[in-house]
């Protein structure tokens, strides 16, 4: 399907992206019929007509959430149309809601991205608390589904990449969105595409885990979310993945008759790939997808930003013709003709309503003698036409019947099983009329042992009524054990971990007498102990034997060189020199410090002196002796004071070097007292 003719609803309240493809452009030709509402939606709400904050004239009520009510207004002072969100009153008592409220707007400030619906002011008055936004007319990305189903590849590219871009600049801004879903993704009648709806937005670095509550909505929630209420920007990520599975398929990945059903598929089963629903799909866009909805988070690009080099990588490596692939799902395009509107026709449906999902047989009336034919054609027309009409229902009726039972009679949907045992999922499908044709068991960190973790086809699949389902039914958590990879080097053992099942973890360096550098000591975990796939294991790798650093200090180059290589260590010289006590030529410095240990063959850096810096000697006679220390210690030398035999006086006589005079910088002056 071509973006240039996507239509749908107008969604105000919502911003576009910066950069947009001359497709994304195209979508600016949608139907706007809810730009400027009716009277009617909205008419009774005590705020509409109102000027709140004595600025903003609000004119109708555009569209209604759980937490706030958006408004199209007008700011009479600088004349312009924008959006008004308006908490509801029940909701401004609650400090919390109030608080989230005005975060959203502080947040979303802070972003000042094109791809973002920018807020111009937030405020109160009386119980309505209100962020000002822009308005942009247009649609939601759930319009679009809505109208068309599922979006060709550069329709869908086009679409997620500005969300990217923009959930991008919020997490590089330390922000994520937690509630990422088609209906805050907006679609400008120019075309540019915009994130809204930043009500859940949390910092990167706050504590995002809540008590008894998770935050998002339950078709796009992340496994870490529902499992530990936890949210950074990989949760964002996998939402995008989600969307970006619907925009290609038309429908959601994970389904159930209850949220709860959903939030389990979400803990247990990975998101299918879109090519199993859409034939043809280029494997890139399952790879995307994979890669987005990954259910370990460590699995999945850190953040939209990775994820967005990844798209582009993704549309790169696909042709023209893969990128305008019409899917089957999608839906027929509308048009301003009446004769090409679709119509619906009902269909008349047996009174027994008992056989309404099976195969039916209809009687027809035996054929009248041919006597009885020939006197009523001579009678005249009227029974001749009840006979007619007789006949036009009943094959009505056949009609009817056949294409219910081709389209529907025959199949079936395939009940839940998940969560249950296996006996139970057995009976479950003998009471729908199905087969368990097979079970097979794998592990399962979150189903306990026992029970069913999958089933192909999958929990509400529509099926024939004869059909056959297999099950995966859990073995319980999976556990392996910690290999020894005691005195195997380190990319061996990495690679001994990788094979268990395990993930190389943090490595540290250690001395050890006994093992050789460079191999590893112990493994923490230790060896045999026993974790879950998938779990880390740190490395503590040896660093050799330990050897004492001599003080090299004073020493020359040569000198130093020569200590060090007695030691199995190594010396680096730098190029510059500094001024130190030491003698031009020595070793002024070095790292790492004499008395500290290094392992054979560490290097160690010397840095050489260029001799003490000469500076001016204050002159201290005449002074007492705390003022004449004070003095040459604020000028940079050490100070040593000579008194004479029963001298009782604190003024000083003389000092080694004269004032005026130059001296070596920390050199020690001494100063004398007078005598007797």
């Amino acid at each position: 399907m071509s973006l240039s003719r996507l239509g749908c609803s107008t969604a105000p309240g919502s911003p576009g992206p910066s950069a947009t493809s001359s497709a994304a452009r195209r979508l600016a030709r949608v139907d706007t019929t809810l730009q400027d509402p009716s009277p009617a939606f909205g008419r009774g709400d005590p705020i509409v007509g109102q000027l709140l904050d004595g600025r903003y004239r609000v004119d109708a009520r555009i569209a209604v959430g759980g937490m706030a009510t958006v408004y199209r207004a007008m700011d009479t002072r600088l004349d312009r149309v924008l959006a008004l969100k308006v908490m509801h009153p029940a909701l401004a008592a609650d400090a919390s809601f109030v608080e989230r409220f005005i975060r959203e707007a502080k947040s979303v400030a802070r972003l000042a991205h094109p791809n973002v619906v920018a807020v111009f002011d937030q405020g109160a008055q009386g119980a309505y608390v209100y962020l000002a936004m822009e308005y942009v007319a247009g649609c939601t990305l759930r319009d679009v589904l809505r109208e068309r189903g599922a979006l060709q590849p550069r329709a869908a590219l086009d679409i997620l990449e500005p969300v990217l871009a923009a959930l991008g600049a919020a997490h590089r801004a330390g922000f994520v969105h937690r509630d990422m879903k088609p209906e805050n993704v907006l679609i400008g009648d120019d075309g540019r595409v915009k994130v809204a709806d930043f009500g859940l937005v949390r910092a990167v670095g706050a504590d995002t885990n809540t008590t008894g509550t998770v935050l998002g909505t339950v078709s796009y929630l992340a496994p870490e979310q529902i499992e530990h209420g936890t949210a950074d920007t990989r949760t964002d990520v996998y939402a995008c993945g989600v969307v970006l599975y619907e925009m290609l398929t038309g429908a959601k990945p994970h389904t159930g008759e209850s949220p709860a059903q959903v939030i389990y598929q979400h803990l247990n089963e990975d998101v299918p790939t879109p090519s199993a629903v859409v034939p043809g799909l280029a494997t890139e866009l399952d790879e995307l997808v994979a890669s987005a909805t990954a259910r370990n988070p460590q699995a999945r690009p850190f953040d939209a930003v990775a994820l967005l080099a990844e798209s582009r990588t993704a549309r790169a490596a696909l042709t023209d013709g893969q990128l305008d692939a019409v899917p089957p799902q999608a839906l027929a395009e509308a048009h301003d003709d009446a004769e090409d509107r679709t119509s619906v026709i009902r269909r008349v449906l047996p009174v027994d309503q008992g056989t309404a999902h099976h195969t039916s047989r209809l009687e027809m009336p035996p054929p009248l003698p041919p006597e009885t034919a020939r006197s009523g054609a001579r009678r005249g027309g009227p029974r001749r036409g009840m006979l007619a009409a007789i006949v036009a229902v009943l094959l009505v009726l056949g009609v009817g019947a056949g294409v219910w039972y081709i389209n529907s009679g025959q199949f079936t949907r395939v009940p839940s099983l998940l969560g249950q045992t296996e006996e139970a999922a057995r009976r479950r499908l003998s009471d729908s009329g199905l087969e368990l044709k097979g079970v097979a068991r794998a592990y399962s960190d979150n189903v306990d042992r026992g029970k069913v973790i999958s089933s192909d086809p999958k929990s509400g699949a529509r099926i024939r009524g004869n059909g056959s389902v297999r099950i995966v039914v859990s073995r319980g958590p999976e556990i392996v054990k910690v290999p020894d990879v005691r005195g195997t080097g380190s990319a061996e053992a990495r690679r001994a971990l990788k094979k268990a099942g395990l993930v190389p973890g943090m490595v540290t360096k250690e001395f050890s007498e006994d093992i050789a550098r460079g191999q590893v000591i112990r493994t923490d975990p230790g060896a045999g102990a026993e974790r879950h796939p998938d779990s880390a294991v740190a490395l503590v790798v040896s660093k050799g034997s330990p050897v004492d650093v001599p003080d090299l200090t004073g020493l020359s180059v040569q000198e130093a060189t020569d200590a060090l290589d007695e030691e199995g260590l190594k010396a680096e010289v730098l190029p510059g020199r500094v001024n130190s006590p030491e003698a031009a030529g020595d070793i002024a410095r070095q790292s790492p410090g004499g008395g500290t240990r290094a392992a054979e063959g560490d290097t160690i850096t010397l840095t050489v002196s260029k001799g003490p810096r000469m500076i001016d000697v204050p002159d201290v006679t005449g002074k007492d002796v705390d003022e004449a220390t004070r003095l040459l210690k604020a000028a940079g030398f050490e100070v040593e004071v000579d008194r004479p035999f029963l001298s009782f006086s604190d003024m000083i006589a003389s000092q080694s070097v004269d004032g005026g005079d130059r001296a070596p910088e920390g050199s020690t002056i001494t100063i004398k007292t007078k005598g007797l």
